[in-house]
């Protein structure tokens, strides 16, 4: 059992035999350095190799290994977060957390990784960019409020501004067509596509936002794992009698989803006779309206 340590620049390697860790393994975060480490992986021949979803650093290193026929596991960074504080580890570095990855490869046997295609890679890939995008655009639209707002502001910064948010919108249109175009290239993508915007509330901008994060997912996740993906569900903190804190969202998922799926929910409630109807039933059984909305 092997386990990964991702860095920005490096991973660390560490092979686990006999319940024993062998001695780390650096290599560079390059093709050069993954190509090495591939070639050491097979001369281990491993029966997992675990590694953390970080960032984005994790990926092209898994696409690689996996491409040469060696079993990967790709593991969420909480659960793995929860590993180590269950085994006491009392240091944190590279090397212990690669030694615990391996480690965690061999005691929970997580399930193997399968790399998402080209196209709906690149499809999450314009999401997130249309996304970091659209948060951008409301602070320069304030920014302008505030500009003019004052009579002393010259007219040169008002323009300045103006162009900025212009700019904006017309990246934001760019990077939406392209993304329109790769969903077109797929006969299933389109059709989630046309079926997600039936929804009120729904848009074409959220719509392509939600599919490009959901394009990943494997195709055998159930309702309420799709749910835990996003940090939309519900966690209890619950224990004997003096314990009873109120549920709350785990937001221990997709951040992108939930940025995404918030306004359209908040227009669904209003529109959709349907959605207005459930969330009044939970506000009349005293939930509150946040808590309503998220659900």
């Amino acid at each position: 059992f092997v386990g990964v340590d991702i860095a920005a620049k490096t991973f660390d390697l560490v092979n686990r035999k006999g319940g024993k860790a062998s001695k780390v393994e650096s290599f560079s975060q390059s093709p050069q350095g993954h190509a090495k480490a591939i070639t050491r992986l097979h001369n281990l021949k491993p029966t997992l190799i675990t590694m953390e979803a970080t960032g984005i650093y994790y990926f092209d290193l898994a696409v690689a290994v996996v491409q040469a026929g060696l079993p990967v596991a790709v593991i969420n960074p909480k659960s793995f977060h929860h590993f180590a504080k269950l085994k006491l580890a009392g240091s944190k570095t590279d090397g212990v957390d690669a030694a615990l990855l391996a480690e965690y490869g061999e005691r929970i046997e997580p399930s193997l990784w399968t790399p998402p295609d080209e196209v709906r890679l690149a499809l999450r890939a314009i999401g997130r960019q249309i996304n970091r995008l659209t948060g951008t655009r409301p602070r320069g639209k304030n920014r302008l409020h505030a500009l003019q707002a004052k009579n002393s502001t010259r007219s040169l910064l008002v323009e300045d501004e103006q162009e900025g948010i212009a700019y904006l919108d017309r990246r934001i249109e760019r990077l939406s067509q392209a993304a329109l175009a790769l969903i077109a290239e797929c006969e299933t993508l389109s059709r989630y596509l046309t079926h997600m915007c039936a929804a009120k509330g729904v848009g074409k901008a959220t719509a392509l936002i939600v599919l490009a994060e959901l394009c990943v997912l494997p195709s055998s996740l159930k309702a309420p794992q799709v749910s835990r993906f996003a940090g939309l569900d519900v966690r209890l903190t619950q224990s004997g009698s003096s314990v009873n804190r109120p549920a709350r969202l785990s937001k221990a998922g997709n951040a992108y989803l939930r940025a995404a799926l918030y306004m359209p929910a908040m227009s669904a409630v209003q529109h959709d006779p349907r959605v207005k109807a459930f969330y009044d039933a939970l506000v009349s059984r005293g939930k509150k309206k946040i808590q309503a909305l998220c659900a």
